[in-house]
């Protein structure tokens, strides 16, 4: 079968298409011909090992894949690695039926990216109809889903970051209503201005750094920030928590990986987004759609903050 696979750490230079045997379902796994694979920016981290999750080498990258089984079932799925494959294995637990009305693309957008922005805002920071959010990153695969959710949910002003103008006016076009500059220097100014003149109650945070430090300074008192990523491979300062206890103020961690130990949650969030597609009151971005072959273009693509929503590798397609 024909892969991207990896033999040492590293940026996007270091995937290669090479061929490689068929993987060998060992009992309780599922073998999985994959028509359409996800990229997801945590991808990027597991080809430099720089995740949450250790990597081993060699490696063939990915985790999220539409295709069918043996049996010919259409599925959705999520693998420990090696969705950029035409063929991988994945666990019944982590694999989902999908109806022949939602596409491989819409699939792909909700099962990570979507179902992240769907627990940030319901089970993390447990948003209130009113309060006001603050979604980082507003034009990505998680920001996409996650302003949209957060404006059908009542938010009281949904207020979008990006770092250009053209990202900034797609955050409007899907329910933002402040979209401001995503660059570190004065964002507490410009977020608490695009609220009013007040701190903001909620914060979907991926970047770190200096970005977390100002998000978490722009908080009201009970405000929460939740934190999901570190695009930036820079550490934000330390939390202490005296500050957070004279601000009354939250900062919380999520990271889906911990849903699929608890299926109910992933049911839950899939049935509910997959339920809103058909309804037409979700639009899922599809920033790019690439052969297989090019792999390391969409990570090129993602790394450069070129893309926006979600990017698609097309296995069966292309060369």
């Amino acid at each position: 079968m024909r892969a991207i696979q990896i033999t040492e750490f590293g940026g996007p230079e270091v995937m290669h298409l090479v061929e490689m045997p068929d993987p060998s379902p060992r009992p309780g796994q599922l073998l999985v011909d994959v028509d359409s694979a996800g990229v997801n920016y945590a991808d990027t981290h597991q080809t430099e090992d720089s995740y949450l999750a250790r990597q081993a080498l060699p490696l063939v990258p990915g985790s999220e894949v539409v295709g069918r089984t043996e049996d010919g079932r259409r599925v959705l799925a999520v693998a420990a690695t090696g969705g950029y494959a035409e063929r991988t294995l994945t666990h019944p637990a982590t694999t989902y039926d999908l109806p022949d009305d939602i596409d491989d693309a819409s699939a792909l957008a909700m099962i990570v990216q979507g179902a992240t922005a769907w627990h940030l805002l319901r089970t993390t920071a447990r948003l209130r109809p009113g309060e006001s959010v603050v979604v980082h990153a507003a034009a990505g695969g998680v920001g996409t889903v996650a302003v949209q959710l957060a404006r059908r949910w009542g938010a009281g002003r949904v207020i979008a970051t990006a770092s250009t103008e053209e990202k900034r006016a797609l955050a409007l076009e899907l329910g933002a209503h402040e979209a401001v500059d995503a660059a570190p220097e004065g964002l507490r100014a410009r977020l608490r201005q695009a609220n009013g003149g007040h701190p903001v109650d909620v914060v979907l945070e991926m970047t770190g750094g200096a970005v977390f430090d100002e998000s978490l300074r722009s908080l009201a008192p009970f405000g929460r920030l939740a934190t999901f990523g570190m695009a930036s491979r820079t550490p934000a300062t330390p939390v202490q928590p005296g500050e957070l206890m004279a601000r009354s103020t939250t900062v919380a961690g999520f990271w889906l990986a911990h849903c699929f130990a608890r299926p109910e949650m992933m049911h839950t969030a899939l049935d509910d987004l997959f339920g809103l597609l058909r309804a037409g009151r979700l639009r899922v971005v599809i920033g790019g759609r690439y052969p297989l072959a090019q792999a390391r273009l969409a990570h090129e693509d993602l790394l450069s903050r070129r893309s926006v929503g979600k990017l698609v590798l097309d296995v069966r397609g292309g060369t």
